[in-house]
């Protein structure tokens, strides 16, 4: 490609490129704000890296934040680093594309690693980056933190991006290379190119292993990450309260679905970075698609809508939250006979996480056997409740279909690539964080149920937090009680009316 036809529809060239302009530009600035002070995570994430780090003696770990990707030609989508390199460094938000996180081997001491964080700090005014960079430059995105700044507020060692190199490269053959793959294209290719020019093997395995363990020191949190999955559930519960609030345009609204989802946005992304996955407004049969994130549909008069919204805070941290709301404010007998079936089903769960000794795939049995007995009392199971749990039977899971529980973190399905050991067949232990959302799912086209199950969907999730004293639920305050959930519909809809 030439320069000219790189140049093409952009405008750069249309930029002044004299020397009097570029002297003009870069003078006469006022002097710039107190740097940031260290962050309040930084000693936690100190200790999370010196927890990783011990399992890698002598090798060099190699977090990426990601790049950015292309949503259309020259617009990016928003970033949102890599959740290992946002659990190590603490860096939220939209910071640090392109940035690394290596831990270089050390020896003798206690520490096994030192910490080093490369990214592309902030340019000299007087430099063409600050005015004609719109990836890095200060006209463009902002003012960038200094190398000096950086190290501050996170506590670690921070060094020009194009400095990785030489520091990926150095002792290579004493020392072998751990990466976080699949993050950062050009990483990965630096990474294959040295291993091979020095003929190391092995490398896919450390890099799978290096994944597995940086999602397994997440399994349990520490009080600051527990903090803010609060802050996310808190700024979630605005969300709901905001999508009650406009239920009744949402009726009146060709596509009233997306009215749902846009009132959660809002709240979302003004208290938080916005959502911390798409949000299911499932109203009507639509609720009985587990996943159903197109939100077209009509919400209408009488029906349920399914909300499964998660906002995601400036530190990455996410709520998942589920509630299922009559749309006039009032549960029909039969939507209220499936919802409090439901509801016991989360309440089994929730019991069966506070005994002594339990695995966390105990949890969704506990929600299974409730299900099933309903589901044998309606007449929709061919035998028996205890027939259905059996292994060679599950015929209820034709309308349970997912899941009760998975882990909550900085991602909505934490801790995904943990070994089964260290989470389906786990003991559960203080600091982890997971979510009870046990469902039932009745489409209007089932003929194996009766009549008046068909097009009901319901789904309650609660995110619960493991304590030395037992398991709590976070999202307490948010109604789930049929008599709650139409109290607090009530005062909300009585307010804007």
């Amino acid at each position: 490609m030439t320069e000219e036809t790189e140049d093409r529809g952009s405008n750069r060239s249309q930029r002044p490129d004299n020397r009097e302009f570029r002297q003009f530009i870069g003078e006469d600035w006022g002097e710039r704000p107190a740097a940031p002070p260290r962050s309040d995570v930084a000693d936690y994430t100190a200790v999370r890296r010196k927890k990783l780090a011990e399992q890698f003696p002598g090798q060099r770990l190699v977090i990426p934040a990601g790049e950015l990707r292309v949503r259309s030609n020259d617009t990016d989508y928003r970033f949102r680093a890599h959740s290992a390199f946002a659990h190590l460094t603490g860096l939220g938000g939209e910071l640090e594309p392109n940035a690394v996180l290596v831990l270089h081997p050390v020896e003798g001491g206690a520490e096994t690693h030192e910490a080093v964080l490369y990214f592309h700090p902030r340019s000299p005014r007087s430099s063409e980056e600050f005015w004609a960079d719109s990836r890095y430059g200060e006209f463009w995105v902002g003012a960038r933190p200094s190398l000096e700044e950086m190290t501050t507020t996170t506590g670690i060692r921070s060094e020009h991006i194009e400095s990785l190199p030489d520091a990926l490269d150095k002792d290579l053959g004493q020392v072998q290379l751990a990466a976080i793959t699949q993050a950062d294209t050009k990483i990965d290719a630096q990474v294959t190119e040295l291993r091979q020019r020095e003929s190391l093997t092995g490398g896919e395995a450390l890099d799978s292993k290096l994944l597995e363990a940086a999602s397994e020191i997440r399994l349990r949190k520490d009080e600051w990450e527990v903090a803010e999955i609060q802050k996310a559930i808190d700024v979630t519960h605005s969300g709901f309260d905001e999508i009650i609030a406009n239920l009744p345009r949402a009726v009146e609204h060709w596509r009233g679905e997306r009215v749902v989802e846009g009132a959660f946005a809002q709240r979302a992304r003004e208290e938080g970075n916005g959502v911390g996955y798409d949000t299911i407004a499932a109203a009507g049969n639509h609720a009985n698609t587990l996943h159903w994130i197109v939100n077209d549909g009509r919400v209408k008069d009488g029906e349920l809508i399914l909300v499964d919204a998660g906002a995601e805070v400036d530190s990455l941290y996410t709520a998942d939250i589920t509630r299922t709301l009559p749309v006039n404010g009032t549960f029909t007998p039969e939507q209220a006979k499936v919802y409090e079936a439901v509801l016991e089903a989360c309440e089994a769960s929730l019991a069966k996480a506070n005994e002594k000794g339990v695995k966390f795939r105990e949890i969704h049995q506990a929600s299974m056997e409730v299900i099933a007995r309903y589901l044998e009392e309606w007449g929709c199971l061919p035998g028996t409740a205890e027939e259905s749990l059996a292994p060679d039977g599950q015929f209820h899971r034709r309308w349970m279909p997912h899941g009760t529980s998975h882990h909550l973190g900085l991602d909505v399905h934490d801790c995904a690539q943990a070994r089964r050991e260290m989470y389906l067949d786990a003991v559960l232990e203080p600091g982890m964080v997971f979510t009870i959302e046990p469902g039932l799912y009745f489409r209007e086209d089932d003929l194996k149920i009766p009549a008046w199950l068909r097009g009901i969907g319901v789904r309650i999730e609660d995110d619960i937090l493991v304590t030395e004293t037992g398991a709590r639920r976070l999202s307490e305050d948010i109604p789930r009680t049929t008599q709650g959930v139409e109290a607090w519909m009530k005062s909300i809809l009585d307010k804007r009316s």
